[in-house]
């Protein structure tokens, strides 16, 4: 299937969007709830799978939903068409504080490889599918399993990352070890394996696990400095463990109806 050749706008700087331009005809595929908004003119259709034109019929387009579901996906997308007479835009938002990648892939040899939740958007005709690490070792201890996302075409996609992204060039045989969450995408030329720390201690006091992922060049790869999984741990851990609220960050706190002053209003004496 031919690609459609997008336009597009990254706009912000923590909380980053995304608007993508379309000419008459053109579409746009997105993850389920990630449009922002979009020009009168659009058409937005659900799709059963991910918006590609599968072959084999009903069987293609099952197998092609199939392969979302296995990477934690939603088995639909939703594909955003211009059906208007000029130039159309939709905006697609990230879902927490990072960066927006736009990724070529026809730089990129038509392949990515990346975290299941990182896919934001992508020109039709890009395919996403599914990456099997063939490591015993990195399946179990690889922090994201088994199974990647790959995209796969030679249009637009659009990656989201946590925090700070930073990309290197690793050249061939050149390591990189990283933090296994850290690990936003690569080119399949690089090898990814699973690097034992060698020391207890370190992992049960340094706070960086007993595992890290070992990048072997040739080829590029995306981190970043903030993992989803990291920053819900530290919401929750920073969350009330028995409700109510926690004004701990404010001198009044003490004194609020759940503190000091709740308890003398309350006639709580103890």
């Amino acid at each position: 299937m031919a690609m459609d050749v997008v336009d597009f706008e990254i706009k912000g700087a923590e909380m980053q969007f995304v608007e993508v331009e379309l000419d008459p005809g053109e579409a746009a595929i997105g993850e389920a709830g990630s449009m922002m908004f979009m020009d009168a003119g659009i058409e937005m259709d659900t799709v059963f799978g991910d918006g590609a034109k599968q072959s084999g019929g009903f069987f293609g387009k099952l197998m092609g939903a199939g392969k979302r579901l296995i990477t934690g996906e939603s088995l639909f997308t939703t594909v955003y068409t211009n059906q208007g007479s000029g130039k159309k835009r939709v905006a697609f938002s990230a879902p927490y504080p990072g960066k927006i990648l736009p990724m070529n892939l026809s730089q990129l040899r038509g392949t990515l490889i990346c975290q299941k939740d990182s896919f934001l958007c992508a020109a039709r005709g890009v395919s996403l599918g599914i990456a099997v690490q063939q490591k015993l070792g990195t399946g179990f201890f690889g922090g994201e399993g088994f199974i990647m996302q790959k995209l796969e075409g030679d249009g637009l996609a659009f990656v989201h990352a946590g925090g700070t992204v930073v990309r290197r060039e690793l050249k061939a045989g050149e390591t990189l070890l990283v933090d296994t969450g850290c690990v936003v995408a690569y080119t399949p030329t690089v090898d990814f394996d699973i690097q034992y720390v060698g020391k207890v201690k370190t992992a049960l006091f340094g706070g960086e696990g007993l595992f890290l992922a070992r990048l072997t060049g040739p080829g590029h790869v995306w981190l970043q400095s903030l993992p989803f999984s990291r920053l819900a741990s530290r919401i929750f851990a920073a969350a009330p463990q028995r409700g109510g609220s926690r004004e701990e960050g404010s001198v009044l706190g003490g004194f609020g109806a759940g503190g000091l002053l709740g308890s003398v209003l309350g006639g709580d004496d103890e």
